[in-house]
């Protein structure tokens, strides 16, 4: 399984899934994305998800590159049966884990935590990238321009070729950042799959970390959800 962090690049919520995983016998492989961590040199002050939506389409698309990459050096290793490849991600994670999935068939087994489609909608409202909305619009940016040019790395766009794959979907049911209906809409356009509701916001959803760890391991490993 590739596992993916968050937006804020908080490395040992990923980290902690990784090792749960592997604990239960699931091959797990951390991937930074770009511009976190050792990928973003003092320097430079790109982020991958940036004030400019135009940035934020090319450090997702150089995402989804790393990511298959990713997928195809564990399908390569002997422990692992590349028939049952999967990814897991957390909020950015998990809408990049989305795209990359509609992107990359090695693909089987998809979990997505605390995501969403619809990312121009999800974009506007957040408060996390309010800079961005605001910028876009001091440049005489439309909102409609605004999701046009997220519109080529939204998980909704794709979200059909999910229909194929073994999907689950955790989400929070109050969820102020990935607006419930967002998360609606790629479940529907992904054909409906098995998807659990904690009773929390975006970050109260900590709350129900040892349940979604259980979860995400009984999903990678076949076993009946709890």
């Amino acid at each position: 399984v590739v596992v993916l962090h968050i937006l804020g690049g908080d490395f040992p919520l990923a980290r902690l899934f990784s090792r749960y995983l592997a604990a239960s016998g699931t091959p797990a492989l951390f991937v930074k994305m770009p511009y976190y961590g050792p990928r973003r040199p003092t320097e430079v002050r790109k982020r991958m998800i940036d004030v400019d939506p135009r940035d934020s389409v090319v450090g997702m698309r150089q995402a989804v590159l790393d990511i298959r990459r990713a997928g195809a050096w564990l399908a390569s290793r002997e422990e692992v049966d590349p028939e049952q490849i999967g990814i897991f991600g957390i909020s950015l994670g998990g809408i990049t884990a989305a795209l990359a999935a509609e992107q990359e068939p090695r693909f089987r087994n998809v979990c997505l935590m605390l995501a969403g489609g619809d990312l121009g909608r999800v974009s506007w409202e957040s408060r996390e990238v309010k800079q961005a909305r605001d910028q876009w619009l001091a440049k005489g940016g439309t909102k409609e321009e605004f999701f046009t040019v997220l519109q080529p790395i939204d998980p909704a766009t794709y979200a059909e070729r999910l229909r194929s794959r073994r999907l689950f979907m955790i989400n929070a049911s109050q969820d102020e950042v990935i607006p419930p209906a967002c998360t609606t809409s790629l479940w529907e356009k992904a054909g409906k799959p098995p998807i659990v509701w904690f009773d929390a916001g975006h970050y109260t959803a900590a709350l129900y970390m040892f349940h979604g760890l259980a979860e995400v391991t009984r999903f990678f490993r076949r076993e009946p959800m709890l």
